[in-house]
């Protein structure tokens, strides 16, 4: 998923009403006393929207939960380079009817991307990779098909991270159920059984076009892991979930049994149990991503922050500026979509898997912005009016210009 452009969903055709819309949440009461007192703004978010118009925009959030079939939301919304509050809505799981909680897991799906760009930023700045050679000459254990379209230009990281390296797969993956047989990642770029897709293909001169492609980041997570010879979940805790405090992240697939405990089922477009709880995704760079909106919130304040120089954990502060710069063509930096609205900049990615929507998006300067996560098909009903809602309650600097649909 692209911003809040939904390219491509799962969802089964069953029709379960939802079970319930209980409400669970948190406010960090760790936070400085400047940070506190974020009643106001959680009152103005969740009440009806004085002077909008629209089925979801003139009732209480927690009805717009049930009104868009969406069982279960977690948001939590950053403030002066903090996250000033997180609050979780109804259920996480219409079969059980546990109530979704600041804890619960959801996919993260797309925003696997972005994650996953700062891993290898990382290794470029360790020497381990480069941005602008040929990616062959990172690989081992798998080949770019040979083509006219990249006798002049080669593929490269850069073009990967971007989207706009030629490769011709599509959007996104379904995933699998669980128990099935899961594909190697050398699978996934042939094509081959096990995998339920296509073979991922050079489609056009790298750095001419922009396609979002999950293939490119599937072929970037295998350059990263042949370079460093490390095991890519492994790796990424090491790298970058553990240095940013996201302790309730994992690219672990299938989830083990501790932090399944803790996951939202997947829901159909009525809000309904798809059959299996949740499908699994090998593809780990492209949609493997577990988390919480907090920690995606913690990862995008760090986004923020090494802009400016604030905080450098993983990446500094030159390759967070190159991160978050256009590469030239297409609207995206390495791993992040780049939007300008009103007289904002923002760095946003959506998510978009077998039941489950979700977004971060956050201001490329100003040190706000948010990360919701829900666990149903028509999520990205409600995260537009969610991101609208906020926008409007912190006086956001987009002026009448909405995030881009």
């Amino acid at each position: 998923m692209r911003g809040y452009l939904p390219r491509l969903t799962h969802p089964t055709r069953a029709a379960r009403a939802i079970a319930g819309a209980g409400i669970a949440f948190i406010v960090l009461a760790a936070l400085p006393r400047a940070q506190s007192g974020p009643e106001a703004f959680i009152a103005a978010i969740e009440g009806p929207q004085v002077g909008r118009e629209g089925d979801l925009a003139t009732i209480p959030l927690a009805a717009a939960l049930q009104k868009a079939g969406v069982p279960g939301l977690s948001v939590a919304v950053i403030k002066d380079f903090r996250i000033h509050w997180t609050r979780a809505y109804g259920v996480a799981d219409v079969v059980t009817g546990a109530p979704a909680t600041p804890d619960t897991l959801f996919q993260a799906a797309s925003i696997s991307k972005p994650v996953t760009a700062v891993a290898i930023l990382k290794a470029v700045e360790q020497g381990q990779l480069s941005l602008d050679a040929d990616v062959k000459t990172f690989l081992t254990s798998w080949r770019v098909p040979a083509s006219e379209h990249t006798a002049r230009q080669p593929v490269t990281l850069r073009g990967l991270l971007s989207h706009t390296s030629g490769t011709d797969d599509g959007f996104g993956f379904p995933g699998y159920e669980p128990g099935a047989p899961m594909p190697t990642i050398v699978q996934i770029l042939n094509g081959g059984p096990p995998s339920n897709l296509g073979p991922v293909l050079i489609g056009r001169p790298p750095l001419t076009a922009f396609k979002y492609s999950g293939g490119g980041f599937t072929l970037a997570q295998l350059a990263l892991t042949d370079s460093t010879r490390r095991p890519f979940a492994a790796l990424l805790n090491e790298w970058v979930l553990g240095p940013l405090g996201m302790t309730s992240t994992t690219f672990e697939q299938p989830l083990p049994p501790a932090r399944e405990a803790k996951a939202a089922r997947a829901h159909d477009a009525k809000g309904g149990s798809s059959g299996a709880r949740f499908h699994v995704y090998p593809e780990l760079a492209a949609a493997g991503l577990w988390t919480t909106a907090a920690d995606l919130a913690r990862f995008g304040i760090e986004v923020q922050q090494s802009i400016q120089g604030r905080s450098n954990k993983v990446i500094s502060r030159a390759m967070a500026i190159e991160m978050t710069t256009p590469v030239g063509v297409g609207p995206y930096g390495l791993g992040l979509e780049i939007h300008k609205l009103g007289e904002g900049w923002y760095l946003t990615h959506g998510g978009s898997n077998w039941g489950f929507q979700c977004v971060l998006v956050v201001h490329r300067l100003k040190g706000y912005g948010f990360a919701a996560m829900t666990n149903g098909a028509a999520g990205n009903v409600l995260l537009r009016e969610l991101d609208d809602r906020i926008a409007a309650a912190y006086k956001w600097d987009r002026l009448d210009a909405p995030l881009r649909r």
